[in-house]
């Protein structure tokens, strides 16, 4: 007899694989309501009558938002890996609405009527089972589809299971125009369960405390590195992250769970300003930032980038793993800017600390 999701989540927990968790303990059993009803329906038969009946109306989705680290994202791994159907997506929300403008630029090409109606018929076509990771709207673009997007996708029955950091309440907090938004967030309690994860536990911080953040030389810190992006992954398939700001695109080269992953050249030696940096820390949870140089007036637009990345970073809480050519009171000891480098360095300082995040 198959395992419940329950049941799978105390094996792990007996295994010492995770810790005891009342909170993440409901949500599996919330979350095991909806594997049964999509197993069920999937393993219909009808007979000539039935071909011709309306489909079973859909159960409510689930919007499960908490705290960075609470295991949103690992619970909602074992739920879709659990379910035993084809037509099933688990997505990171932002490279979800990447596929959405591209397909609603090629529709544009065919003078469709609606550019969003192609690319919807065809998710209510293939999927009965949508699930979001980290969904988080700060583009104004995005804030006007998304409502549009979710009526299609759960009038055709798809059902919809979302993680997120925030409350629906506070998504698109303060955007321009969210006025206009705010009949999607009616439409997420309305259709979908909120559930807030109140776990006590940061398991991502967990996994760093008290772990070196901060490696020096660069040259030997590759493969640590690399096995700190693979822990903090699990695994998963990294995307290239693009953050729309100001009609521009930002691209992260390299994310995966909230984890995002770039040198040091890809974020400070392109023409980027505050507000990109600004929104990169907004769309990441942990930034391992590769082979900081000994900064000077040799790269001095490369290191006030720099700076400006750190100050969004720290604002943030960002948790911030890197590898550097000397300690951060040693990067840039000379020529402009080096005096005001030291406030930087007393930041790459305090973010190592193990209650950092």
């Amino acid at each position: 007899m198959r395992e419940t999701l329950p049941e799978i989540l105390a094996r792990r927990v007996a295994e010492s694989a995770l810790r005891p968790d009342p909170a993440q303990a409901a949500v599996m059993r919330r979350l095991e309501l909806l594997r049964v009803w999509l197993e069920a329906q999937a393993a219909r038969r009808p007979g000539l009558l039935g071909r011709f009946a309306r489909p079973a109306e859909p159960p409510r989705g689930l919007y499960l938002w908490g705290g960075v680290g609470r295991g949103k994202s690992m619970l909602m791994d074992l739920f879709v890996d659990a379910t035993a159907i084809a037509q099933k997506r688990r997505v990171h929300f932002h490279a979800f609405m990447q596929e959405v403008h591209r397909a609603m630029h090629e529709a544009r090409q065919t003078q469709v009527e609606d550019a969003l109606t192609p690319f919807a018929e065809r998710c209510v076509a293939e999927l009965r089972l949508l699930a979001f990771d980290e969904m988080q709207i700060t583009d104004i673009t995005d804030a006007m589809i998304v409502g549009r997007l979710f009526h299609k996708l759960l009038a055709g029955g798809v059902v919809l299971v979302i993680t997120s950091n925030r409350p629906p309440e506070d998504l698109y907090k303060n955007g321009l125009n969210r006025a206009s938004f705010l009949p999607f967030i009616d439409l997420l309690r309305a259709r979908l369960d909120v559930m807030e994860l109140e776990s006590p536990h940061d398991y991502r911080q967990h996994r760093l405390q008290g772990e070196q953040v901060y490696f020096h030389p660069a040259g030997k810190a590759g493969p640590v590195l690399a096995a700190i992006w693979e822990d903090l992954t699990a695994g998963a398939q990294p995307i290239a992250l693009h953050l729309a700001v100001n009609g521009r695109d930002v691209e992260l080269p390299r994310f995966a769970n909230g984890v995002a992953r770039a040198s040091f050249w890809e974020l400070c030696a392109q023409p980027l300003g505050p507000a990109d940096y600004l929104a990169i820390a907004r769309a990441v949870r942990v930034l391992i930032l590769e082979d900081i140089p000994n900064l000077s007036a040799s790269n001095y637009n490369e290191a006030k980038r720099f700076v400006t990345l750190i100050d969004a970073l720290y604002e943030a809480r960002v948790r911030l793993i890197c590898s550097a050519a000397d300690e951060p009171e040693q990067l840039y000891i000379e020529g402009e800017g080096s005096f005001e480098f030291a406030r930087t360095a007393s930041r790459l300082r305090e973010m190592q600390s193990a209650d950092w995040g």
